[in-house]
Formats: structure tokens, C-alpha cells, sequence
């Protein structure tokens, strides 16, 4: 395969981020020539400080635009949307609570949540957070976990999963295999976990085997070393922990997806020839390039994407591995719903405002 096809096939898995409101000509160039299977969308591409009518319409623009210059009938529209402080989207998108404060409304709050991603032609939601709230020091996760235990985390992740599921939007278990126990973000920095294999098994990896028994289709890595299972790598790029605890110990079957590859902890990592290549051989399938981070270029993705055809043609990437994540990620497709950006109508977006304050009344009552 000339390397130019290998560079545009690295498209079949890669999540890529959007310059703005509309498309710049270097988003139009990297549709067109990376073809990616899937965008993600930040506060950034939507218009803010109009009214309702006016934003959808400028988003409904930019999500056909997008389909018109990667060429593909079916894409991954995604977007984080956990309610609290991990909401993208201008009013009158409801601001559901705090992950931590929905209690037994997770289900009810993801359906609607899910209604109204729908609406906006949104097909995958990066959530539930399945990370434990077990470290109060925790910079980055915090009250975005669903619980303080593995056990109410756990039933209120599936709780949530199911939901968004019964409304027609994928959902995303995160971030493997734990990033509740931090005290760093991984997007300034790489933290350090000196848990072993048992402590896992004890507790982080509790929420997330309970979601693979509910046939959660994605899981996101965490950009985080986990010293004692793997000395020299992080979850993202380590087969100890992507091939042996998650394909092997839990059986998951389903798309492995990279947190954003411009994640600080990570993203110098990604700049050195064969990177790509040791996420494929530990276990990723698909890789998110947001560019939503220190003004990411797009000429980054390019290496990344030349790093990638690069590895093929040199072999140190194998093409079977390559086939058997497409193969993995062309099965999720298949089964992600298309959807059109449309209006939703008032008494909807009352009633889930409704639930907001309910959840957030009952939280502050507990």
C-alpha cells in the first residue's frame, strides 16, 4: 500500500478535533485526506452568547460540513458530557449535577442527557466516568465519579450506561484502569499509581468489569503508570494492562479507545517515532487527536498519522493488528446510530430541567 493510503487509512481510527464554530482550511485539508471515522466536540465549536435557534443552526452547518469533507455515511459524533463541570454545550442544554450527586437518578438523568445528544447529532457520549472517588485529592476527578466506594460506583456506572443505551447513545466506560486514586491530571502531567494487580482487583477495576458484563462497546485508557504492573509504560500503551488485564482477566471484546493524545501526560510521548505503533501492539484500536490542548496543531496529527504508515511499512506494526481493530471499530460503527442536529421542543427541555434541580434538591437533603 503507497504510504500516502497508509497515512489517510490511520483515518479508521482516529477521533479528531474541530478548529471552531466552522471549519478552518486545515480541518476541510485533514477531512478530506485523514477521512477520520469520528469527531469530538468541545465548548469551542458551538456559538456562545445567542440564542438557542441561532447555535444549533451554526452546529447543525458545521456537522453536515463535516460529514461533506470526510466522505463517510457513518461517523462517531462524539462529545464529554458528564453534567457538573464536563458540559460543553450552551443553554438551554440542561446542567445535570455532579456525577457523585445523582444517586438513584442515574439512569433517569442519562436518558435525557441522552434525548438531548441526540438532538444534537451526538452518537457517543465519552461517560460514565467509572472511576472511583477514593482519593480526596484528586484534581481531575473528583465529584465526576459516581461514588466513593467500587461497589455504589459500580451499580451507579451500569445504572447510567443502561440509560443512555435505553435513549440510542454509546456509551464510553473511563478511564481504564482507574484514575479515581490520583493526586495529578493527566492533562498537565503523568501521574503515578503504585498499585499492584490485587489492589486493582479489590477496587478500581470493580466499576469497569461490572460495565463490561453489561456490554459497555467502548473502553477509554488512562494516561496514567501503574509502576508495579508496568515499570516503563501508561495504561494507554501498556499490554500488560490493556491485553492481559482488560482483553484477557475481563474479557473485554469491544473498541479500546485512547484518552486525547494531546494530554500533556502523553503527548511528548506521541511526538517519538513508533509511538503509535506500541499503543496498536498493546491493545488500542482508536486514538483521539482534540487538538483542544496548548492550540494543538494539526500538523501533529499528520505525524501521528506518518508515524503510524511509518511503523507498517517498516513492520514494526503488524498489518493483522491493524485489521483486527478496524474489524473491531467497523462493528461499533455498524451498530452507532446516524442522527440529524434538530430542535428540541420546550416542555422536554423543562422537564429535564426539573430533574436537574430535583436531583441537586435531593443531593443537598442526604
Amino acid at each position: 500500500m503507497p504510504v500516502s493510503q497508509q497515512i489517510e487509512s490511520f483515518g479508521n481510527h482516529l477521533i479528531l478535533g474541530i478548529s471552531g464554530t466552522t471549519l478552518s482550511d486545515e480541518d476541510k485539508r485533514a477531512l478530506s485526506e485523514l477521512k477520520p471515522v469520528g469527531v469530538i466536540f468541545f465548548g469551542k465549536n458551538f456559538l456562545d452568547g445567542v440564542p438557542y435557534e441561532v447555535w444549533l443552526e451554526s452546529f447543525r452547518d458545521l456537522h453536515h460540513q463535516i460529514r461533506e469533507y470526510a466522505g463517510r455515511e457513518s461517523m462517531f459524533f462524539t462529545l464529554d458530557h458528564e453534567g457538573g463541570r464536563v458540559v460543553r454545550t450552551p443553554l438551554p442544554i440542561t446542567r445535570f449535577p455532579h456525577a457523585i450527586l445523582l444517586r438513584s437518578h442515574s439512569r433517569e438523568v442519562a436518558k435525557a442527557t441522552g434525548r438531548e445528544l441526540k438532538s444534537l447529532g451526538i452518537n457517543i457520549s465519552w461517560s460514565p466516568v467509572a472511576d472511583i472517588y477514593s482519593n480526596p485529592q484528586n484534581p481531575i476527578i473528583g465529584f465526576r465519579a459516581f461514588g466513593s466506594t467500587p461497589e455504589t460506583t459500580a451499580k451507579a456506572v451500569c445504572e447510567y450506561y443502561k440509560g443512555l443505551k435505553a435513549s440510542g447513545i454509546v456509551g464510553s466506560a473511563k478511564h481504564f484502569p482507574g484514575h479515581g486514586d490520583t493526586s495529578k491530571d493527566s492533562h498537565v502531567e503523568l501521574p503515578i499509581l503504585n498499585l499492584s494487580i490485587e489492589d486493582l482487583r479489590v477496587r478500581e477495576l470493580i466499576p469497569f468489569k461490572a460495565l463490561i458484563e453489561a456490554q459497555i462497546p467502548i473502553m477509554m485508557t488512562a494516561h496514567i503508570l501503574f509502576p508495579k504492573i508496568d515499570p516503563d509504560w501508561p495504561a494507554t500503551l501498556s499490554p500488560a494492562i490493556l491485553k492481559t488485564i482488560l482483553r484477557e482477566e475481563l474479557g473485554f471484546g469491544g473498541v479500546v479507545v485512547s484518552d486525547d493524545l494531546d494530554m500533556k501526560a502523553v503527548s511528548d510521548m506521541f511526538t517519538q517515532q513508533g509511538t503509535v505503533a506500541r499503543a496498536f501492539n498493546a491493545g488500542c484500536d482508536l486514538f483521539i487527536v482534540s487538538r483542544n490542548i496548548h492550540s494543538s496543531s494539526m500538523e501533529r496529527t499528520y505525524k501521528i498519522a506518518e508515524d503510524f504508515a511509518t511503523a507498517l511499512s517498516q513492520g514494526s506494526l503488524a498489518t493483522f493488528v491493524v485489521e483486527a481493530a478496524r474489524a473491531r471499530i467497523e462493528k461499533l460503527l455498524a451498530i452507532t446510530p446516524q442522527y440529524d442536529v434538530k430542535t428540541l421542543d420546550k416542555d422536554t427541555l423543562l422537564q429535564h430541567a426539573q430533574l436537574a434541580i430535583a436531583c441537586a434538591f435531593e443531593a443537598s437533603y442526604s
